[in-house]
């Protein structure tokens, strides 16, 4: 019982600890990511009016449309300088997002009457040395000129513009080190790329399938255009964390499988104590199937009870994890604590599992052994 225990609550909790961890990293993605990006399938920048905006603004269920336009630029601070992925975008994307719940300083805001703000990641923030309660001169932004050749002055071949920090946000690094979020129209003048994007992001209303509407948006739009869910965006990143969880699932049940020989040893061992029990039995009329019955129930209450009883452990010990905290992360990072969610999927597997292994456990013995008796009469 106790090795069918443990095996069944180590699946239970490092199913739900790789179901806790796929939500985190959903939850970071969202934070930046829109739910549906509609981008060119060949290319990279279109322009505005490519796209029936206002046809997808119409579609029942969507609540933003933003457009976006991404590309390398250069940030100077003062003295230091770094290298980011300068992302145009309007209000909706402020508003689509959950960066307001990754801020780290500072407050969401992209332009005013009068000045363009820019909101950096983490990384880039800590690269340039900006400080928000520090800010006493903008921070430059460069981009080459387009067909520009370079002569003996290398400044004429890039356009430059200012703006002030807004707020710092903290994702984690793949965005933190790589993007400052500018407003549209300054970051499409800067880059010459005037009313023109590299995509349109859209934000959905709460609960609703991305999936489903991403099939509706590929239809209003041209064929070169493609709508993107958030998890094909990051299709390999979810799936390498599927593939793991279910290889981790089958390696921890074949450790159960070698547990559960332990049950498959007792039964063999205890149908041998009690073959004389068993010539008995048979000469009051017990029969071989009844026999059979009976250690096969004795095999299965073993099973049961020992992985009913680590199910039971298990989901205590994920249900503490969630609102507890048993093991924590380190100060500072993406969690308080390392994170769980438990799925009634996942239970079902495990019940099962231990279900299937356990009557073959008992079956085994009992069907080789007592067959191999087929007569209990004593010679």
């Amino acid at each position: 019982m106790l090795g069918v225990g443990i095996g069944a609550m180590a699946l239970v909790v490092v199913l739900s600890a790789f179901n806790g961890l796929e939500t985190l990293v959903g939850s970071m993605y969202s934070s930046f990511q829109p739910d549906i990006r509609i981008e060119l399938k060949e290319g990279k920048t279109f322009h505005l009016d490519s796209l029936p905006e206002e046809q997808i603004r119409a579609i029942e269920g969507v609540k933003y449309v933003s457009p976006s336009i991404e590309e390398t630029v250069l940030l100077k601070y003062k003295k230091a300088q770094f290298f980011v992925t300068a992302k145009g975008v309007t209000d909706d994307f402020l508003k689509m997002s959950r960066l307001d719940s990754m801020l780290f300083d500072g407050k969401l805001l992209l332009k005013d009457e009068e000045t363009n703000y820019v909101i950096l990641g983490y990384g880039v923030a800590d690269q340039l040395n900006v400080f928000l309660n520090h800010i006493f001169e903008p921070v430059k932004a460069y981009a080459a000129k387009r067909n520009s050749k370079v002569g003996n002055n290398i400044t004429e071949a890039f356009n430059t513009d200012i703006l002030y920090p807004s707020a710092i946000f903290s994702i984690n690094p793949e965005f933190d080190y790589q993007y400052a979020v500018m407003p549209y129209d300054f970051t499409s003048a800067l880059l010459q790329q005037e009313n023109k994007v590299t995509s349109y992001e859209v934000g959905l209303e709460p609960e609703l399938d991305s999936e489903q509407y991403a099939q509706i948006i590929q239809a209003q739009i041209p064929n070169g255009f493609i709508a993107k869910t958030r998890f094909q965006l990051n299709e390999l990143l979810y799936k390498t964390n599927q593939t793991e969880k279910w290889i981790t699932f089958f390696i921890l049940t074949f450790i159960l499988g070698i547990a559960s020989f332990n049950m498959l040893g007792s039964l063999t061992v205890l149908i041998l104590e009690k073959k004389n029990d068993l010539y008995t039995l048979s000469a009051m009329g017990f029969g071989k199937s009844e026999m059979q019955k009976t250690f096969l129930m004795e095999g299965m209450l073993i099973s049961l009870i020992g992985g009913g009883g680590g199910i039971l452990l298990g989901l205590i010990l994920c249900l503490l994890q969630q609102h507890v905290g048993l093991l924590k992360l380190q100060a500072g990072s993406v969690a308080p604590f390392y994170p769980i969610e438990i799925q009634i999927l996942d239970i079902i597997s495990v019940v099962g599992i231990v279900g299937i292994i356990g009557f073959a456990c008992s079956w085994l013995p009992t069907r080789w052994l007592l067959n191999k008796n087929s007569t209990f009469e004593r010679t």
